[in-house]
C-alpha cells in the first residue's frame, strides 16, 4: 500500500495508550491525519475506534479512573500538557456525536453557543457566523425564517446538521464525528455525506463509521483498528480494493465483525 503522506500533520498520536480502569483500550496506536482530508476510522464494536476519537479533544477526560500514556500533537503542541487550556481545545477540534444533541434552546443560539461561551456578543458578528455557519451545514434555506424556532422542533436530520452547524460556527482546526449518520434515514445520511464532502475544503475531519460503504464514500484515508491496535491505515482506494493486512480483508469483505 501507498504510504499517505503527510508533511504537516494537523494531529500527530505518538505511542498512544489507552485505560479504563486497569483495562487497555488502545494500545500503542501511532497515526498522524493530513490536513483538510477526510480519515475514517473503521473497525468492529468495542475495537478502540471512539475511544481513540474522544482523544483528541479530551472528551475521555470526564470518563472516572480512565487514563492516557504517550502524546496527542495538536499542531505540534501536546493536547495532554497540563498548561493544555480544554475549553480552547475543544473550540480547535469540534465534535458531532452519533445522536444529534441540539440545546433547548432556539436555531439561533444553538449555533452562537460556543461563540457565548467565549465571551462574543456582538449581534452583527453573530448573524454573520449564524448565517455563515448554517449555509456551511446546508441548513440556512431550510431554517432561516425559523431562527428563533427552537431547535428541537426540526426533524432528525436537520439537527444533526444544526450541531455540525454549531461545531463550525467557532471556526475549528478539526472536526471529529462519531457516528454521525448512525441514527439518520438515507436520504439525511446523504446529505450529511455530502456535506462532509463539502466541509473537508475548510476543515480536518476524522470520522467514526460502522458503514464501509459510508467509509469508502466520504474518506481520502481509512484506518482499521481492531482489539485496541492500529491494523492497517492507508490510502480508503487502496485500502478497500487491496489491502495489505488479512485482518483487514477479512473485515471489510464481512468474515467477521
Amino acid at each position: 500500500m501507498t504510504p499517505i503522506k503527510i508533511n504537516n500533520p494537523v494531529i500527530e498520536v505518538e505511542n498512544l495508550r489507552f485505560y479504563y480502569g486497569e483495562a487497555r483500550a488502545l494500545h500503542g496506536i501511532d497515526i498522524a491525519f493530513p490536513e483538510k482530508q477526510v480519515t475514517a476510522l473503521i473497525g468492529p464494536s468495542g475495537c478502540g475506534k471512539s475511544t481513540l476519537l474522544r482523544c483528541f479533544n479530551r472528551m475521555n477526560d470526564l470518563i472516572d479512573s480512565s487514563r492516557v500514556e504517550g502524546r496527542v500533537l495538536l499542531n505540534g503542541e501536546n493536547i495532554y500538557d497540563k498548561s493544555t487550556d480544554i475549553i480552547e481545545l475543544r473550540r480547535r477540534v469540534g465534535m458531532v456525536f452519533q445522536k444529534s444533541n441540539p440545546f433547548p434552546k432556539t436555531v439561533y443560539e444553538n449555533v452562537v453557543y460556543g461563540l457565548r461561551i467565549a465571551g462574543e456578543n456582538d449581534k452583527n458578528f453573530l448573524d454573520e457566523r449564524v448565517e455563515t455557519s448554517l449555509k456551511g451545514a446546508a441548513l440556512w434555506d431550510e431554517v432561516k425564517d425559523r431562527l428563533q424556532e427552537s431547535a428541537l422542533g426540526m426533524s432528525g436530520g436537520q439537527m444533526q446538521r444544526l450541531c455540525i452547524a454549531r461545531a463550525i460556527a467557532v471556526n475549528p482546526k478539526v472536526i471529529l464525528m462519531d457516528e454521525p449518520c448512525s441514527a439518520l434515514d438515507p436520504k439525511s445520511t446523504a446529505r450529511v455525506e455530502e456535506l462532509i464532502g463539502e466541509l473537508c475544503k475548510d476543515f480536518t475531519i476524522i470520522i467514526v463509521t460502522h458503514n464501509m460503504q459510508q467509509a469508502a464514500r466520504v474518506s481520502n484515508n481509512t484506518a482499521f483498528l481492531f482489539e485496541g491496535d492500529l491494523i492497517e491505515y492507508g490510502l480508503t482506494k487502496e485500502l478497500f480494493v487491496k489491502p495489505h493486512n488479512k485482518q483487514t480483508e477479512d473485515y471489510i469483505t464481512g468474515r467477521f465483525g
